[in-house]
């Protein structure tokens, strides 16, 4: 397939990007700034890259053109967390990726999330709790915005075939170990390395076996 990936230059990102080009995927890449990635990953001929900010519509419509899928690892920035823009600005980037994938006929979105979006499969997880309300208390603006982002994929793109992978906890590590589920189901965890989130999106890609639906991806 030909897929457009956001948020590509940070970490889950740029592991999203190899993973894609492992499974003989083409790619194309939309970045505020692409001289953050790889050198390697820029002159690589199988990825386009396209500069441009999030809410421009132009330049964001060129890039959605054309391709089968968005994959997108867009989220708050865990170091600025607590200085994270007021106003949604994610969730208001999703609405105009949404219109503009509905204008080009994509129906594909995997999208980056976190239990601070909930869903009515999730089960009540001391852990998940501490955790998820730490989050709101701390950094209540990017808490906010992850809510939103779920809200507006949910209500904006019933019309598309999108997968919320909710992620815990992410790691540095190389293990690609993953169990997928619900909060508190007894078998999800906290943690999860970004490889491993990398890993399942292109393999949902592929298999389409969450769709419209928001599983949790931990380490078993």
């Amino acid at each position: 397939m030909h897929v457009l990936i956001l948020g590509a230059t940070g970490a889950a990102g740029v592991l999203l990007i190899q993973e894609a080009l492992v499974a003989s995927h083409t790619v194309v890449v939309y970045a505020r700034t692409p001289e953050k990635l790889p050198e390697e990953t820029r002159n690589d001929p199988r990825i386009t890259i396209h500069k441009g900010e999030l809410d421009d519509r132009e330049a964001l419509s060129s890039a959605i053109m054309g391709v089968d899928a968005v994959l997108s690892a867009l989220g708050p920035s865990v170091s600025r967390g607590p200085m994270h823009p007021k106003g949604t600005p994610l969730a208001r980037a999703y609405s105009l990726i949404i219109e503009l994938m509905r204008g080009h006929r994509v129906r594909r979105l995997l999208a980056l999330g976190t239990p601070s979006i909930t869903d009515p499969n999730d089960k009540f997880s001391l852990r998940m709790s501490i955790i998820v309300n730490g989050v709101a208390t701390l950094a209540r603006t990017a808490y906010e915005d992850v809510v939103a982002i779920g809200e507006t994929i949910r209500t904006q793109g019933n019309d598309l075939d999108w997968t919320i992978v909710r992620v815990p906890l992410l790691s540095g590590a190389n293990d690609k170990k993953f169990v997928v589920g619900y909060v508190g189901d007894g078998k999800t965890g906290t943690w999860l390395t970004r490889a491993g989130f990398a890993f399942f999106v292109v393999q949902e890609l592929e298999s389409n076996e969450w769709v419209k639906k928001a599983p949790l991806i931990t380490l078993p």
